[in-house]
């Protein structure tokens, strides 16, 4: 069976076995399901892409407690629709807090990241000066995970503690943005033909 012809069964089971591709294939599937969900909650782009992320990266750390009998989009939305009612009770309480702690940290999944995905060999065939072209294209805050885990090579942990962010975000966030960059430079090159 090639991976184009799994079904969603078989990547959220992958994805229970820490299969990175499976992750890619479950983020870029909800993705707009669960952004369009939160963008129309929120009204802004900025807070529904943050609690998007937040949705994914909480999914993604407890995916072994996913039950198949569920609907996997109707699960993360739900996980998506609890974080921006908790954001709601902590911003309400003025309560400025973290979304995991330490012991969180320790715990959290791992993605298998020694196999290039197809993203990253889209983004590591383009020159220097075209890549940094491109990587303006992202949002500020997708440029700098990319600067932080590509050109200055920092683990997902450091680029956590420099960022103040949980680890697991940092994770969905790196994801995501790759997607995206391998998608601008797709259309370059096509446009380019």
């Amino acid at each position: 069976m090639t991976k184009k012809n799994l079904s969603l069964e078989d990547h959220i089971q992958n994805a229970k076995d820490g299969v990175q591709t499976s992750f890619n294939y479950l983020l870029d599937t909800y993705w707009n399901d669960v952004y369009g969900f939160q963008l129309k909650r929120v009204q802004n782009e900025y807070e529904a892409e943050d609690i998007t992320i937040q949705s994914f990266s909480r999914a993604f750390d407890r995916i072994e407690t996913f039950k198949e009998e569920y609907n996997f989009k109707t699960w993360i939305i739900q996980i998506s629709k609890n974080i921006h009612i908790d954001l709601q009770r902590k911003k309400n309480a003025s309560i400025r807090s973290k979304t995991t702690t330490e012991a969180d940290n320790d715990s959290i999944y791992s993605i298998v990241d020694d196999n290039p995905s197809p993203e990253d060999r889209l983004i590591t065939e383009q020159n220097l000066a075209q890549l940094l072209k491109f990587i303006k294209q992202l949002k500020p805050h997708y440029q700098e995970v990319i600067n932080l885990r590509y050109f200055q090579e920092l683990t997902y942990k450091e680029i956590a503690e420099k960022l103040d962010e949980p680890i697991n975000n940092i994770k969905v966030k790196l994801l995501r943005a790759k997607k995206l960059l391998s998608e601008i430079i797709y259309k370059a090159k096509t446009n380019d033909k």
